[in-house]
């Protein structure tokens, strides 16, 4: 009789873990579908649209810090800095900016990258970046002013593909992140041009 109620309870647990494998990185796109993003969205492009001129620069309570914001997947996030050695710490944590690309007031390349999903959090930061399209806007804002960047090309790559990481003469934004959700063999790339600096 013991034996059977152990049984039982192993099996139970057994379709729980399995029901977690199964559901977790679908749970986010779930509640996406339920969820009214329209709103939150629309908000990200007004502060886009109204960002200061390169004059005046962000006041604290607009933006803090280093911030990446792109309204089609209604991201409004920190960029975190450090270095490689500390790459799972931070990505843990959030957008990690690769520490050997640029940084928007320089110019070139600035990479960032983020999880997409980890079974320790479903969700990471770049989770919907598969929702972001050519021609979309997304904005980073650093040291105080606004960098507006305009998507130019998004693809899927090889981990071995490390040029998206290379310097570029014109100034852009790489974003990427690992796919797909439950094999995570490529990684989803998107590519945004400068357009201005407000």
């Amino acid at each position: 009789m013991k034996l059977r109620i152990v049984n039982n309870v192993l099996l139970g647990l057994i379709v729980l873990v399995n029901g977690y494998v199964i559901l977790a990185p679908l749970w986010p796109t779930l509640t996406w579908q339920f969820d009214n993003h329209t709103a939150e969205q629309q908000r990200l492009q007004t502060v886009i649209n109204h960002a200061p001129t390169s004059t005046k620069t962000v006041t604290p309570t607009q933006v803090k810090g280093h911030r990446v914001i792109i309204p089609a997947m209604g991201l409004n996030q920190p960029i975190l800095e450090g270095p490689i050695y500390q790459q799972y710490q931070i990505l843990n944590k959030g957008i990690w900016r690769w520490p050997a690309s640029s940084t928007p007031d320089r110019g070139g390349n600035t990479v960032l990258i983020g999880h997409r999903f980890t079974y320790t959090d479903p969700q990471g930061v770049f989770y919907f970046l598969n929702k972001v399209h050519v021609h979309d806007e997304l904005a980073v804002f650093w040291s105080g002013i606004a960098y507006k960047y305009r998507v130019s090309s998004i693809r899927v790559i090889a981990p071995s593909n490390t040029a998206i990481e290379n310097p570029t003469k014109q100034a852009q934004l790489t974003l990427f992140t690992c796919t797909p959700l439950w094999l995570p063999k490529n990684r989803l790339v998107v590519v945004a041009t400068l357009e201005s600096q407000l």
